[in-house]
This record gives structure tokens, C-alpha cells and sequence, in this order.
């Protein structure tokens, strides 16, 4: 269970960058998700959680810039497989599977990137604008990462 949630993570990171890690940080953070003891136990402390989201927030707003860069440029889909291969890593570390996390976070990564974009295409050709696309992606990217974190071993939900 834990590969799918980290490959289902990486795709989050894949459709906006900086969601997946600030929503792991949260999980860390309010306990749900026990990093404490390994070498990504600073996702749970309050700065990173700040951070995170804060720029989190940042790059929803300027995802709908106009002179805001392909995701597919090697900076964008970069950054997007190391954001991806974090918080895939972070899921798979309470259960010691870390590495495949971070491969599945990796996989994911791509898969979110190059099917985000295809898709956010697609819906920006129907809508005639991009606007609609990026508010439907934004959603999707939020709702996926919260489900991922909420069937977690650990969280309210579970």
C-alpha cells in the first residue's frame, strides 16, 4: 500500500511541485506520519511545515501567471522529480521503505508531469483559456495528496 501512496505523492509533486511535500510535512508534523528518527524527521518541525505551505501557496498563484515556465523545462520537471522522490520517501519510511518510496515518488513524479500536462491541455483547449485547467489541476492536486495522507496508518481516518 505504501508504494501506491508514494507513486500516487510523486503524481501530486508532478502536477504542482511544492503540494506533496507540504502536505507530508503537515502529515509529519501533526503526527500522523512518523518521521522522528530518520534523516526526514525535519518535515515535521513547524518551520518546514510553515515554509512548505508558504510556498506551496506561492506556486498556486504564479501556476497561473502567464510567464510562468513549461513544467516539462529540465528546472520544472526537476525540481518536480525531487519533490516527488522526497515525499515518496517520506511515506515509505515509518514502514522501512523508504527507497522504494522514493523510486515510486520518482515514478510518480513523471507520470503527474507529463500526464498534468497532456490532460491541463486538453481542458485549456475545451475551456478555450488555460485558467479553468489550472483551477480543475490545482483541485485535483490538493484532494489526491489529502487522501493519500488520510489513508495512512495513523491519521484520523485510518
Amino acid at each position: 500500500m505504501s508504494y501506491m501512496l508514494a507513486l500516487v505523492i510523486g503524481a501530486v509533486a508532478g502536477l504542482r511541485a511544492m503540494t506533496a511535500p507540504a502536505i507530508v510535512s503537515w502529515a509529519a508534523g501533526l503526527g500522523w506520519l512518523d518521521l522522528s528518527g530518520t534523516w526526514l524527521a525535519f518535515m515535521g518541525s513547524k518551520w518546514a511545515v510553515l515554509i512548505l505551505t508558504l510556498i506551496a501557496i506561492v506556486e498556486f498563484i504564479t501556476d497561473q501567471l502567464p510567464s510562468t515556465p513549461s513544467r516539462k523545462v529540465p528546472q520544472q520537471f526537476g525540481a518536480r522529480i525531487l519533490t516527488g522522490a522526497l515525499s515518496g520517501a517520506a511515506i515509505g519510511m515509518p514502514y522501512g521503505y523508504w527507497l522504494a518510496g522514493l523510486v515510486s515518488g520518482i515514478i510518480g513524479a513523471v507520470i503527474g508531469t507529463l500526464g498534468g500536462a497532456a490532460v491541463r491541455a486538453k481542458l485549456a483547449a475545451h475551456f478555450g483559456k488555460d485558467a479553468p485547467a489550472a483551477f480543475i489541476e490545482d483541485g485535483v492536486a490538493v484532494v489526491a495528496a489529502l487522501i493519500v495522507i488520510l489513508l495512512l496508518p495513523g491519521t484520523p481516518a485510518a
